[in-house]
């Protein structure tokens, strides 16, 4: 059997590193990691406690589609606590991790051949499933001009060379971790619906915010997908369970997609994710672990050649140039897996025209092995 065109997609090279890294592990090197974008803290016990108190029932099976009606009422809940805004439950859909989100707001929202806007750098795995579903991507290269976000001018200058149909933004971004305004958002918004562009709001480092505030891009309308997950600030990426908020008209069309590919998400990954809420005073003593490791970050790296960075407003990564060093991320990255047993992944991921100067590091591990891999690359770069 031949693979279609469709699977042709670039491999995710956080994913490669880490299994770079993993086999360098197995084999008796110590290793660390800074290159995947995953909570190194323990799930709350509030989350593990409810999964095994869901389990202990004896029967665990499907559920609606769209979620648990308990859920999707306090993630509803959840935009009124903290934004003040007040959203339907009934527009609520519970997804296997942001990934099931973005492949149901895709495919409700898109046809074959569409052309949708992506800013570089950001998340790879956006470009790849747009690909994989028949869309045509049309990359937006962000500027430190405009804080590495996009504009209504960029966004003018992508439909240049035709109509663009959607557009996906995050806030904060991976992997630059910059932050977009209230006024930056509205202005956004308001030149999507100008030019009958659906727009797709990736939220999921909302909370992790160390510099400015965040703001929801619900807040300016309903005409948007707003994605959310449990996965960073609540520390549940192997639970794989996320969110969307969606207009109205998209709720239906959602549902029977998910009906059909997914069928439900994971009823026990559900009843653990509703305790996530109540896990407030654990979640913010990691976020505090978080923000040690940023401030480390910021001081050590610039002064052994990482100066040359994007802003770090949230999420947690710290996305530098390597010009100092090296014209291949990809290959000074290995170099430094192999000689200096720190993995980091490489720009190409982020920005497959300018990330061959540039390198992410995650900061989300403990600080005594933020330390140690500060230690370990100073004495490899000096």
């Amino acid at each position: 059997m031949q693979p279609s065109r469709r699977s042709n997609v670039a491999p995710f090279l956080a994913m490669d590193v880490m299994s770079a890294a993993n086999r360098l592990e197995r084999e008796g090197r110590s290793i660390i990691h800074m290159e995947v974008g995953e909570p190194g803290a323990p799930v709350p016990a509030a989350v593990r406690l409810a999964a095994e108190t869901a389990l202990a029932r004896g029967r665990v099976g499907y559920t609606e589609a769209l979620g648990l009606p308990a859920l999707r009422a306090r993630i509803a809940r959840h935009y009124q606590d903290r934004y003040g805004i007040a959203v339907p439950a009934d527009r609520v859909a519970v997804t296997q991790g942001s990934s099931g989100a973005f492949n149901l707001a895709f495919l409700a929202l898109f046809d074959v051949g569409d052309r949708v806007g992506l800013p570089t750098p950001g998340y790879p795995a956006y470009r790849n499933i747009l690909l994989a579903l028949g869309l045509e991507v049309v990359e937006i290269p962000t500027t430190a001009e405009d804080r590495w976000q996009v504009t209504p001018a960029l966004l003018d200058a992508a439909a240049a060379g035709g109509p663009l149909k959607g557009l996906i933004v995050a806030s904060p971004a991976n992997p630059s971790g910059t932050m977009m305004t209230a006024e930056g958002v509205e202005a956004l918004m308001v030149a999507c619906r100008e030019r009958r562009i659906s727009l797709v709001m990736d939220e999921i480092y909302h909370g992790l915010v160390y510099a400015g505030g965040e703001t929801t891009a619900l807040a300016h309308g309903d005409d948007v997908v707003v994605v959310n997950s449990f996965s960073k600030y609540y520390c549940m990426t192997g639970w794989r369970i996320g969110w969307m908020v969606l207009p109205e008209t998209l709720v239906r069309p959602v549902e029977r997609i998910a009906q059909n590919l997914f069928i439900s998400p994971s009823e026990i990954a559900q009843h653990a994710a509703l305790a996530a809420f109540e896990a407030g005073e654990e979640l913010e003593a990691v976020k505090a672990v978080y923000a040690a490791n940023r401030a480390l970050l910021l001081e050590r790296l610039p002064a052994f050649g990482f100066d040359d960075h994007l802003p770090v407003d949230g999420a947690f990564y710290f996305y530098a140039s390597v010009r100092r060093f090296s014209n291949d991320s990809v290959d000074f990255a290995r170099r430094m897996l192999t000689e200096a047993g720190v993995a980091a992944t490489p720009g190409p991921d982020f920005d497959t025209d300018r990330g061959h100067a540039y390198i992410r590091f995650s900061f989300a591990g403990r600080t005594d092995a933020m330390v140690e891999a500060c230690d370990r690359l100073e004495r490899w770069l000096r």
